[in-house]
């Protein structure tokens, strides 16, 4: 059984390498299209199928990722080697956090009831940006349940603005003064 690793190590190593060279942006391009490539099931079976050689494997990434720079080919070739091919994800997760530590950036996870048009998007990322004092690059996501408003995670931190929220609030205060008279 392969043990378990954490993609951290390998992010940090690598971004250390691309600092160097002067490819932080390039590799964390070419970083997501491995792991969309990685998440390919049928790609993925092969590289994790126990009859497959390791040098069948290696040709296999060496050719799915031909375009991509020999280092991020190198890391994915080690990680298939050592049976931890699953860890790219988290590899790429944790290289994004370091470039967005590096170029003074914060990931927003941004929900609303409905799809955002770019305006609302933009004036909520101005907002955002003036609570945070860096620039924000927001990923946005609908989730219908909040049932309107939005919700703003930035980080550990919870902005929740949502009707559903507001009206479980409201709930709770009405029971609590229903119970007290």
């Amino acid at each position: 059984m392969a043990k378990q690793v954490s993609g951290d190590r390998y992010a940090r190593a690598l971004f250390e390498l691309a600092s160097e060279k002067g490819t932080v942006d390039d590799w964390l391009v070419q970083l997501d299209l491995a792991v969309q490539v990685l998440n390919d099931d049928e790609f993925r079976a092969l590289l994790n199928h126990a009859e497959v050689s390791l040098l069948r494997k290696r040709e296999a990434v060496e050719a799915v990722l031909a375009e991509v720079d020999p280092m991020v080919q190198n890391l994915i070739s080690l990680l298939v080697a050592r049976g931890s091919v699953g860890v790219v994800g988290d590899v790429y997760d944790n290289y994004t956090r370091l470039v967005d530590i590096a170029k003074g950036r914060q990931r927003v996870e941004l929900t609303s009831a409905v799809e955002l048009d770019d305006n609302q998007i933009d004036k909520i990322k101005v907002f955002v940006e003036g609570l945070v004092k860096k620039e924000v690059v927001i990923h946005t996501s609908v989730d219908e349940s909040i049932l309107g408003g939005i919700v703003i995670q930035i980080g550990d931190q919870l902005l929740d603005g949502s009707t559903k929220t507001q009206l479980e609030g409201l709930r709770k205060q009405v029971r609590s003064e229903v119970v007290v008279s």
